[in-house]
C-alpha cells in the first residue's frame, strides 16, 4: 500500500496549480483585463505573457484557454470568466490533451518547420472547442525564420484562433510580433503572498511547519511560486512531514540569520576579531560563502532602505528579527558608509566566484570592509589637521580669491536691460538664460580681438555660420536694448575663453597645491589628485574666522583613492 501511495504522489507544484482566475496569485491586473474582455466580447487574437520562471505564465495560458472553451456542467454554456473545470473541454485542457489547444515548447522546437507544422491547421475550424488556442512557451527562442512564418499568421488570423505566447526574455521577441499582441507582465509574487499560500497548503496536507521556515523558503523563491513549492516539497521530505527552520537553512545553504546579524555589526564596528570568529562558526555549520555574501548585501540594502523610507519597517515581508536588527543599526550607520559597504560587497561577488577557495576570498573581502570601517573620512582628517596644526596660510589663500563671476545689471523697472563689460559676463548671461549651446560655442569657437557693450570683433572657427551669428545678434539686442555689431576678422582662431579658463584653473590648482594644509591632505591620501576646486568665501559680517576651502569627497579626490 505504501508503494502505491508513493507512486501516485503528485508534487505540490502540480497538485496545487491554479485551475481558474480566482486561484491565480498576485496577477490582479491580468485577471481584470481578461475578465472584462470576456464579459464584453472583446477578445484579442494574440496575448503575450512575460515574467520570471515559475510565476504562472503557462498556467495562466491554460486558464485563458479553459475560459474561452468552457461549456459548463450542462455542456451548453459559453465563454466564461469562471470555467467550471468539470466539462470535457476544461478537463482535457487541464491535462494537456485537448485536440484544439496546442502547446509548443519553443526552447526545443525553434525552427521554421516546427512553426509551419502547427500553423498548418490554423485555417481549419476547431473540432471540439469554441476556439483553437495555440500556446507557445519560451517564444523568444524561435529562429528569425520561424518568427517571420508566425508573423504572417498573426497579421490576418482567423476569428476562431487565439495565440498565447509566454516568455522570460521579452526583449528578445521582435517588435513586429509584440505590436500584434496584447502584453501582460506577470508580477513576482510577494513574500507575504507566498507565505500565505504555503500555509494554506500545509493546512490542507495536515502537516506542521515553522513560520520562519516558510518565510525563508518564500524569500529564497524570489517571487517564483513553482520554485517555492519545489523547495517546500523538499523540506517536507527532509523533515519527515514537518517543515523545520534548521532543515530549511541547511537545505538552501543559508547561514544562521542571527549570526549574520552579528557578523554585520562586527563589520561596521571594525571588530576584526569578532568577524573572523563569526565566519569560522558559520563555516563550521556549513554556511555557503557565496550565499553568506549575498545575505550581507541584502542586509546592507535593507538598512539603507529603512533609513530612507522608515515605513518599510511596517512591511510584513520583514521578520521580527529583521525589524529589530534595522531598529538597532539603521540610526547609527550613515548612508555614505552603507553605500561604501554595498560597493565592496558587490565587487566581492566576482572575487568569490573566481577564487580557488571561496571561504578564503570571503575572509579577505570582510577584512577589507572591517579595515575600511575604521578609517576616518576625508572630512574627519581635514578637521583633525585644522585643529592640530597651523597649516592655514592666509596669504596663500588670498592668491586664489581672484575668481571672476559674470554680472548683469537690470534696471529698477524690471526691464531686461543688461550691460556686458566683458565676454565672460556675456557668456554667463547666456548660461543663466538657458542658452547653453550658444554659450558653449562662444567659449570654444570664438577668440575676441575687441569687446565693448554693443560691439565685438572676433575670429571664429569654421563651425560658426551666419545663422548662428544672426541668432546671437538678436539675443544680445533683445537683452541690452541696443543694436549689436559683430565684426568677423579673418585669420586663425586665437586663444578662446575656454583656453583662458583652463589656464586659470591650472594656475589655481598650482596655488592650492602649495598650501601646507593641502600638502598635508595629499600626504594622507597618496595617489590622490585635485579634480575640482570649490571656493567658499564668507563675508566679515558672517564670521570673523579666516576664509577656508571646503570640498566634497567625490570631486576633490579620485573615487578609487
Amino acid at each position: 500500500m505504501a508503494e502505491d501511495k508513493q507512486e501516485n504522489y503528485v508534487v505540490l507544484a502540480r497538485k496545487y496549480r491554479p485551475q481558474n482566475f480566482n486561484e491565480l496569485l498576485g496577477q490582479d491586473a491580468l485577471v481584470k483585463t481578461i475578465t472584462n474582455a470576456i464579459k464584453n466580447n472583446r477578445l484579442h487574437h494574440a496575448y503575450i505573457l512575460t515574467g520570471i520562471r515559475g510565476v504562472g505564465k503557462t498556467t495562466t495560458a491554460r486558464i485563458i484557454a479553459k475560459a474561452l472553451n468552457c461549456t459548463g456542467k450542462d455542456a451548453s454554456g459559453g465563454a466564461t470568466v469562471n470555467p467550471c473545470g468539470i466539462c470535457e473541454n476544461c478537463r482535457a485542457i487541464a491535462e494537456s490533451r485537448h485536440i484544439d489547444v496546442l502547446e509548443l515548447d519553443a526552447a526545443s522546437r525553434t525552427g521554421v518547420d516546427d512553426i509551419r507544422e502547427i500553423l498548418d491547421g490554423v485555417r481549419y475550424k476547431p473540432t471540439n472547442a469554441r476556439y483553437k488556442v495555440y500556446i507557445i512557451d519560451e517564444i523568444h527562442m524561435l529562429s528569425k525564420q520561424a518568427f517571420n512564418a508566425l508573423l504572417k499568421t498573426l497579421e490576418e488570423p482567423p476569428s476562431h484562433v487565439v495565440f498565447i505566447f509566454a516568455t522570460t526574455e521579452i526583449r528578445k521577441v521582435p517588435v513586429t510580433i509584440l505590436s500584434r499582441c496584447q502584453r501582460f507582465d506577470l508580477q513576482r509574487l510577494s513574500i507575504e503572498t507566498l507565505v500565505n499560500h504555503f500555509k494554506n497548503i500545509i493546512q490542507k496536507e495536515n502537516l506542521k511547519a515553522d513560520d520562519e521556515a516558510l518565510h525563508l523558503i518564500a524569500k529564497a523563491a524570489d517571487g517564483s511560486c513553482r520554485d517555492g513549492l519545489s523547495m517546500l516539497d523538499q523540506a517536507i521530505s527532509l523533515g519527515a512531514g514537518e517543515v523545520r527552520t534548521d532543515i530549511v537553512k541547511n537545505m538552501i545553504g543559508l547561514a544562521d540569520r542571527t549570526l549574520t546579524f552579528e557578523l554585520f555589526e562586527a563589520l561596521v564596528g571594525g571588530n576584526m576579531e569578532k568577524v573572523m570568529e563569526n565566519l569560522a562558526n558559520q563555516h563550521q555549520n556549513g554556511a555557503n560563502p557565496l550565499t553568506l555574501l549575498q545575505d550581507l548585501i541584502n542586509l546592507t540594502h535593507m538598512l539603507a532602505k529603512v533609513k530612507i523610507v522608515p515605513e518599510v519597517l511596517k512591511s510584513p515581508a520583514l521578520s521580527e528579527n529583521e525589524k529589530d536588527f534595522c531598529n538597532r543599526l539603521a540610526p547609527n550607520i550613515p548612508i555614505a558608509i552603507l553605500s561604501k559597504i554595498w560597493q565592496m560587497l558587490i565587487k566581492g561577488l566576482s572575487e568569490v566566484n573566481i577564487a580557488p577557495v571561496q571561504a578564503d576570498a570571503l575572509e579577505m573581502i570582510l577584512i577589507r570592509i572591517a579595515f575600511s570601517a575604521n578609517l576616518p573620512s576625508p572630512a574627519e582628517i581635514l578637521d583633525g589637521l585644522k585643529k592640530n596644526s597651523n597649516f592655514l596660510d592666509n596669504s596663500a589663500l588670498k592668491q586664489t580669491e581672484n575668481v571672476s563671476f559674470a554680472t548683469k545689471n537690470v534696471d529698477n523697472d524690471g526691464e531686461a536691460m543688461v550691460v556686458f563689460s566683458s565676454p565672460e559676463e556675456m557668456v554667463d548671461f547666456l548660461v543663466e538664460n538657458k542658452k547653453i549651446m550658444m554659450a558653449y560655442s562662444i567659449k570654444n569657437d570664438f577668440s575676441f580681438n575687441q569687446f565693448a557693450n554693443g560691439e565685438m570683433s572676433v575670429n571664429t572657427s569654421e563651425k560658426i555660420n551666419n545663422d548662428f551669428l544672426l541668432n546671437l545678434q538678436n539675443t544680445l539686442t533683445e537683452a541690452t536694448g541696443i543694436k549689436w555689431k559683430i565684426n568677423i576678422q579673418k585669420g586663425p582662431l586665437g586663444e578662446t575663453l575656454a583656453d583662458k579658463e583652463a589656464a586659470k584653473d591650472r594656475e589655481l590648482k598650482r596655488d592650492v597645491m602649495d598650501l601646507p594644509l593641502v600638502k598635508a591632505i595629499m600626504a594622507e591620501f597618496r595617489g590622490a589628485k585635485i579634480d575640482t576646486l570649490t571656493r567658499k568665501i564668507a563675508s566679515q559680517e558672517d564670521t570673523e574666522e579666516e576664509p577656508s576651502f571646503f570640498y566634497e569627497e567625490n570631486t576633490y579626490f579620485d573615487e578609487d583613492n
